[in-house]
């Protein structure tokens, strides 16, 4: 059942996916769309999901489930990552790589492998206080406070 992401408890459990490349604002409402028809009928041993979801920058795919209401489970869980799979094969882009860097270089939206971003804080063409995008965070509350941050304050920091 979708609800709006600002009715979400603090506690809500979010799942976030970073897009290799920046959607078309096309592509951008074709997956609101799909995400909006994905929500309604999201269930956990057949008891509906309250789940929301945010785009983010032409790049960020948020999901994020009332836990309090209904717990999605291993089985929900799954359909979401092949929810996440097929529009990966739509749109011929990667989603679900942890070993990208997502980070804001002045107003640009930059993504990089790992190993390229550590490669720039050697070069200093990145540093402590860089915006990166802290994809590990858990839940409503760790998003709104921690997903935008400075690399010094999130696990991006061991690289400095």
């Amino acid at each position: 059942m979708y609800v709006p992401f600002e009715d979400l408890s603090e506690e809500s459990r979010v799942w976030i996916y970073q897009s290799n490349r920046k959607f078309s604002d096309a592509e951008f409402t074709e997956i609101e769309n799909d995400l909006k028809t994905f929500l309604e009928g999201w269930a956990a041993h057949g008891t509906s999901l309250e789940s929301s979801y945010q785009l983010k920058y032409n790049r960020f795919i948020i999901l994020a489930v009332n836990q309090d209401v209904q717990a999605a489970t291993g089985c929900s869980i799954d359909s979401s990552v092949e929810f996440i799979q097929q529009l990966e094969k739509k749109y011929s882009v990667d989603l679900l790589d942890k070993m990208n860097v997502t980070f804001k270089l002045g107003e640009h939206i930059a993504h990089k492998p790992l190993i390229d971003f550590k490669k720039m804080v050697k070069d200093k063409a990145v540093t402590e206080n860089t915006i990166v995008f802290n994809n590990l965070i858990n839940n409503v509350q760790e998003f709104n406070e921690s997903w935008e941050v400075p690399a010094m304050d999130s696990w991006h920091s061991r690289f400095f």
